[in-house]
Parts: C-alpha cells; sequence; structure tokens
C-alpha cells in the first residue's frame, strides 16, 4: 500500500515537473475527465472543414487538437449547427466551443471566451461585376448571413435585407446563382472559399468589421479558461501556432493583442 501511494506520488510530482499534469489531477471543469468534448461545424472551411481523407481539418480543429494535447486531453469533436451552438454549451452538451465565433460584448455576457485565438474581419462577396463596391451600397440590397452572426446585424444596419443561412456554403451558392445580391463572411474564409472553390465571385475592398474570435466556455469554469489560455500563449511563443495555421491561409492570423478572458 505505501509503494502504491509513493508511486502515485512520484507520478503527480513528475507531471506538475514536466507540465503534463492528468487532467483528472489538475481541477478542469470537465463534463468528462481526460476527455476535452468541442462543439464545431465542419463546414466553414478554412476554420473546420474534411480532409480528403474524410477527417476533420482546418484553423481550429489543428489549434485545439493542439490544446487538448497539451492539457493531456482526448480531443473529442461534436458536430453542431451555428445556430445551435450556444445552447448546446449552456446545456452541457460539451466543454467548449471552437466554431468561428467572433468575441462580443454582447456574446460575453453569456459566456467566457478563452483569449483571442485569430484576428480577422468581416467582408463583402459579390459576383464579378457587380455595382456594390463597398458597404455603402448594400442599403436596399439581399444580403446573406449566417442565423444569429455579426455579419447579419451589420447587414441590417447597412440598411439591407438580410437572408439568413445555416452554412456560409450555401450562402454562397445561393449567391452564385443569382438568389441574393451579396453575403458578407469572414475575410479569412472569404478569400479560401473563392480561391479554391473557382466560383466567378470577388471581395470589396473595405471591412466592415474587425474582429478577434474566441473559444467560448460555459460560464463558472475559470481552471479551464485558466489552462486554454496557458496552452494558447505557449502554442504562439513557441511558433507551434504558426506552423499549424500558416499553409493554410498564407499568413499567421494570431492576434497580436488578444482580447483577455472576461468571467
Amino acid at each position: 500500500m505505501k509503494f502504491k501511494l509513493f508511486a502515485f506520488a512520484a507520478t503527480m510530482l513528475a507531471a506538475a515537473v514536466f507540465g503534463k499534469m492528468p487532467a483528472s489531477a489538475t481541477g478542469l471543469e470537465l463534463l468528462e475527465p481526460g476527455k476535452l468534448q468541442v462543439a464545431t461545424e465542419g463546414t466553414f472551411a478554412p476554420f473546420s472543414m474534411r480532409a480528403p481523407d474524410g477527417s476533420l481539418d482546418g484553423l481550429e480543429i489543428r489549434v485545439m487538437k493542439e490544446v487538448a494535447k497539451r492539457l493531456g486531453l482526448t480531443y473529442t469533436p461534436i458536430l453542431i449547427k451555428w445556430d445551435s451552438l450556444l445552447v448546446g454549451l449552456q446545456a452541457d452538451q460539451y466543454d467548449i466551443i471552437s466554431a468561428s465565433m467572433d468575441i462580443t460584448a454582447e456574446r460575453q455576457k453569456k459566456v467566457t471566451f478563452a483569449n483571442g485565438w485569430l484576428e480577422s474581419g468581416g467582408r463583402i462577396i459579390v459576383s464579378k461585376g457587380s455595382p456594390i463596391k463597398s458597404a455603402a451600397d448594400l442599403k436596399g440590397k439581399t444580403v446573406g448571413a449566417l442565423v444569429s452572426s455579426t455579419f447579419a446585424k451589420i447587414a441590417e444596419e447597412k440598411g439591407a435585407v438580410v437572408k439568413g443561412y445555416k452554412a456560409e456554403a450555401d450562402a454562397m451558392q445561393d449567391l452564385v446563382n443569382g438568389n441574393i445580391d451579396a453575403t458578407i463572411t469572414d475575410s479569412i474564409a472569404g478569400a479560401y472559399a473563392i480561391k479554391n472553390s473557382h466560383m466567378p465571385l470577388e471581395m470589396t475592398d473595405d471591412y466592415v468589421s474587425h474582429i478577434q474570435k474566441g473559444f467560448a466556455i460555459k460560464k463558472g469554469k475559470p481552471e479551464l479558461v485558466k489552462a486554454i489560455n496557458k496552452a494558447l500563449t505557449d502554442m504562439v511563443a513557441d511558433g507551434t501556432y504558426a506552423k499549424l495555421t500558416t499553409d493554410l491561409v498564407g499568413f499567421d492570423p494570431a492576434p497580436k493583442d488578444p482580447i483577455k478572458s472576461v468571467e
């Protein structure tokens, strides 16, 4: 019995020294010890998408897998539609949302975001040759955007008639088919989609927003937030973040001044 206690104590000491403390011993507020259950859409390239072999890939997938690895946890993705993400988080269906979610003051009242992990902004996508050249031209036009997204709100503020979508790809296809005049989406996602889909689309020169994206966690889980923030900070500092993301978008999208967590 004494030997077992000694062995356990030695294991804990070694884990603490080398930074590999098992999740069950760290006090993380997980739904299941040792497992990080992560909500993602799986359909919003280049943030989350399917690789040629059918596995999940993308910016958020790569970064969150590395976070889980550094915390000694099993990365467990759960595919959820955008408009159900926050509802599922509050209902304890998963530990964290990795889906491409903008950090906003309104959302910070409902959830805790880990420190901003990616910097981007909103851009307007139109058909080539469109008379829409900037946000000033959106008034009275039909503009597609994700339901409950900041982009839908921006389109409304610009005087557009908003058509809601559950997937970015559907809005892009509707634009190609001439069913809407424009769509507003993340600049990184938009550039990636236009480049890889070969659709006759282009982005206007102006940005309609500048934002940082964050991983959302249910309030009341300070240890989980701290652990994820440390993992993100270490990833950026040691160059792992840049290696994971640069080949997908051509540059390192890490925020120079990340928005900090607000509990």
